[in-house]
């Protein structure tokens, strides 16, 4: 029995520790969040910015990359400026700026994201005058590579914790299953 509340313990301990992590790379986003407007198509809302179809986290949406390294890799990908990009990314988080607070209770509630990703993908395709297919392959390939680096990224993290003694491999296991899943920090769908 003190076995199992030792190993809940480091799990619960382990769990904490990458909760915190991811949430306070999340929080750095936070602010860049666009969220429906009142004009905005229903079930559309941010996944972190603008730019980052879905992915949560950390950096631009929170995953190592910022807003200028994303409208670069979306440029590179579409064949168009930096800059256009730019102020395309802009555009779309301006006009999907909340207007009000959400509602009480409504914290919890996770956005559509799949109507989100639709709403940046034809927002952008209007604004650069690029095939709306072609712009959402791009946002899915530079989320695929978010997905990559975060993978890597919480790899090495606890694979550093067991190394140090703080978790045994059980529980990074059972953390990386966790996020894997959803339950935690800001992996799975």
């Amino acid at each position: 029995m003190l076995k199992i509340k030792r190993i809940s313990l480091g799990m619960a301990a382990g769990a904490l520790a990458l909760g915190a992590g991811l949430g306070a790379t999340s929080i750095a986003t936070a602010a860049t969040t666009p969220s429906p407007s009142a004009t905005s198509t229903p079930g559309t809302t941010s996944s972190g910015d603008a730019a980052t179809p879905s992915d949560r986290g950390g950096k631009p949406g929170g995953h190592g990359r910022d807003r200028g390294q994303i409208a670069a890799e979306l440029a590179t990908k579409l064949g168009v400026d930096e800059a256009k990009v730019t102020e395309a990314l802009k555009a779309f988080r301006e006009a999907n700026k909340p207007t009000t607070p959400p509602a009480e209770g409504a914290e919890g509630t996770k956005p559509d994201r799949t109507a989100q990703d639709a709403a940046l993908a034809k927002s952008l395709a209007e604004a650069l005058g690029v095939d709306e297919a072609k712009v959402t392959a791009a946002l899915e390939e530079i989320r695929a590579a978010g997905q990559v680096e975060r993978s890597a990224a919480l790899k090495t993290k606890l694979d550093k914790a067991v190394t140090d003694g703080k978790l045994t491999q059980a529980e990074a296991d059972a953390v990386t299953k966790a996020v894997e899943a959803g339950v935690i920090g800001g992996g799975g769908r």
